[in-house]
């Protein structure tokens, strides 16, 4: 089994598993080994899951804005944790590929294997998501429609993720590319890099 297939499998567990309660408030219960792949991937797409939710609600147009607020500023540690995250997986990817000697002519790709699991784990989430508006009984029959076209081009766009992730790791194993990765440095999160934040700061 190839590794986009594992990481298909633990996504879809995370998305399961939320959906036994559907509430953004229900903790993590995380069924894999502390440090392992599994348990990365599995926090991963649930951190995925509950912010696709918590995006659900900020829209609700009868939503306070007391409230809208509150779901905004955790939509915002949500960001920041997926994106610990994502770094935490890229440290594991060069933590295993250590030892690879890049040959002379290998090159570096757009996007670390890590961000583009991170496009996985949201992938997994929208066909999800599609597959039930495809079954949807309070739905016409145009919209079913609608929607099974988009789930047959997300399942395309699965195949071809599988590939392009699949083919990446064994480049990087094969020395074919090198593996560099980046930080996201975000700066609004960062009171010494916010303007509005290190103003209001100077300000008190």
């Amino acid at each position: 089994m190839s590794f986009t297939e594992d990481a298909w499998i633990v996504f879809n567990e995370a998305i399961t598993d939320y959906h036994k309660t559907d509430d953004v408030d229900t903790p993590e219960s995380n069924p894999y080994e502390k440090d392992s792949l599994e348990h990365i991937l599995y926090s991963k797409n649930w951190i995925d899951t509950v912010q696709w939710h918590l995006e659900d609600i900020i829209r609700d147009e009868n939503i306070s804005p007391e409230e809208a607020l509150k779901i905004k500023r955790r939509i915002d540690s949500s960001n920041q944790k997926r994106t610990d995250l994502v770094e935490f997986l890229d440290d594991f990817f060069l933590e295993k590929y250590k030892d690879i000697v890049p040959k002379k002519e290998a090159i570096i790709n757009t996007e670390s294997p890590a961000w583009a699991i991170d496009r996985l784990s949201i992938l997994a989430l929208k066909i999800y998501h599609m597959q039930i508006e495809t079954e949807r009984i309070s739905a016409d029959e145009n919209h079913k429609t609608k929607c099974a076209q988009k789930l047959f081009v997300l399942k395309e766009q699965k195949k071809d993720l599988f590939q392009a992730i699949d083919r990446l790791l064994l480049d990087i194993e094969n020395g074919n590319n090198k593996l560099k990765t980046y930080k996201q440095m975000k700066m609004y999160n960062d009171e010494s890099l916010n303007p509005v934040l290190y103003q209001n700061k100077k300000d008190v």
